[in-house]
C-alpha cells in the first residue's frame, strides 16, 4: 500500500476488505519496509543489512534488521487495533524463498542463489520465521483464520536461468524445477495454513505451484495466454483458487467493476468451466502491488475489487 501512516491503511483495509482483509506493507517508510527487507527482518539466524547494492547477508544482527522487525512490530499494532473482534480470514503476505534467495547478496557479494546450501538455509530459516510470525498473529487476533501469500515475483526467472549476477554481466544457472518445487513443497507443508503463491510476472509455473500443494496462485492476467489455458483449467479442476490480478495497480480510469472482470468470464467459457464454481474459485485483486499508487487511487481499486468479485457471484456468465 502506498504511504507511511500504518494506523490509517489498516483502518483502509479492514474498512474496504471486511470479508478478507489483510497486514498491510509500507515500502514507501523506507529500507526494512520493502518486501525484501521484511523477508530477511523474518529470518532466524540469519541476519542482513543494506549495502549500495542491496540487502546482504551479515555476521550478526544490526540496524537494518531491528528497523525491519519494528515496522512489522507498528504494522502488527494497527492490524490489532482495527480487528477487535474480527473473525474470519485474515491474509498475511511475505516474500517467498526463491526471489529472497535472488535478491540477497551472501558476504562476498554474489546472490544467494548461486549457491544450493545458501538456499536451503533461507527456506529453513524462513519457514521458522514464518511459524513465528502467524503465532504472533493469532495472539493478537485471535478469531483469525490466517491466509500466507509468498510474493515470488522472480521465480520465473529463477527458473529460466534469467537472474543476473551481482555484477550484473552474467546470469545465474537455472535451478532445477525438481528442487524449486520441492523447497516450495517444504515451506507450504511445515506451515498450518492454507498458502498462497503471488507472482506478477509473466509465466508462473502453475503446474509446479500446484504440485507444491498452494492452495491459490494469484496472477497478473494481463500475462495469460491462450498457452496457459490448459494449466488454469487443471488447477481449478483441481480445487486451486485463482486471485485474478485485473485492476490496475496504478493510478488509471477504473472501468466499472462488471467490465474490469469480463476477461475473466471470457477465460472460464474457453475452458469450459462450470460457471457456478466461478464466484467459489476466483478472486479478484489489483494486478500486482498499490505502493505505486496515490492513496486515494488505492482506496479506490480496493474497492472495485470488492464490487467486481460480487458481479461473478451475481453473474457469472
Amino acid at each position: 500500500m502506498p504511504g507511511t501512516d500504518a494506523r490509517e491503511t489498516a483502518r483502509t483495509v479492514t474498512g474496504s476488505l471486511e470479508l478478507l482483509p489483510h497486514l498491510p506493507e509500507l515500502p514507501a517508510r523506507g529500507p526494512g519496509a520493502d518486501m525484501i527487507g521484511r523477508g530477511a527482518g523474518l529470518l532466524v539466524e540469519l541476519f542482513a543489512q543494506v549495502e549500495p547494492s542491496g540487502w546482504r547477508f551479515a555476521d550478526r544482527p544490526g540496524r537494518d534488521s531491528r528497523r525491519a522487525r519494528s515496522w512489522l512490530g507498528e504494522d502488527l499494532d494497527a492490524l490489532e487495533e482495527f480487528t477487535q473482534g474480527y473473525r474470519g480470514p485474515l491474509k498475511l503476505q511475505a516474500v517467498g524463498p526463491w526471489t529472497l534467495a535472488a535478491s540477497v547478496e551472501l558476504r562476498h557479494g554474489e546472490k544467494a542463489l548461486a549457491d544450493p546450501g545458501a538456499c536451503r538455509d533461507i527456506a529453513g530459516s524462513l519457514t521458522e520465521g514464518l511459524r513465528r510470525h502467524l503465532a504472533e498473529v493469532r495472539t493478537r487476533v485471535p478469531g483469525a483464520e490466517p491466509v500466507l501469500q509468498l510474493d515470488e515475483p522472480s521465480l520465473s526467472a529463477v527458473l529460466a536461468g534469467s537472474v543476473k549476477t551481482a555484477s550484473g554481466f552474467q546470469r545465474l544457472r537455472a535451478v532445477d524445477r525438481q528442487v524449486a518445487e520441492e523447497t516450495l513443497r517444504s515451506v507450504v507443508r511445515a506451515l498450518d495454513v492454507p498458502v498462497v503463491v503471488h507472482s506478477c510476472a509473466p509465466g508462473v509455473p502453475i503446474p509446479l505451484l500446484r504440485r507444491a500443494g498452494v492452495a491459490g496462485v494469484s496472477l497478473d492476467f494481463s500475462f495469460l495466454t491462450e498457452r496457459d489455458d490448459d494449466d488454469l483449467g487443471e488447477a481449478v479442476e483441481s480445487g486451486t483458487v485463482i486471485l485474478a490480478g485485473v485492476v490496475p495497480s496504478t493510478d488509471t480510469g477504473l472501468s466499472d467493476p462488471a467490465g474490469s472482470v469480463q476477461g475473466v468470464r471470457t477465460l472460464w467459457r474457453r475452458l469450459g468451466l462450470d460457471p457456478e464454481l466461478l464466484g467459489r474459485r476466483v478472486l479478484v485483486t489489483p494486478t500486482c502491488g498499490l505502493a505505486g499508487a496515490s492513496p486515494d487511487y488505492a482506496k479506490r481499486a480496493l474497492s472495485l475489487s470488492v464490487k467486481a468479485a460480487q458481479s461473478l457471484v451475481d453473474n457469472p456468465e
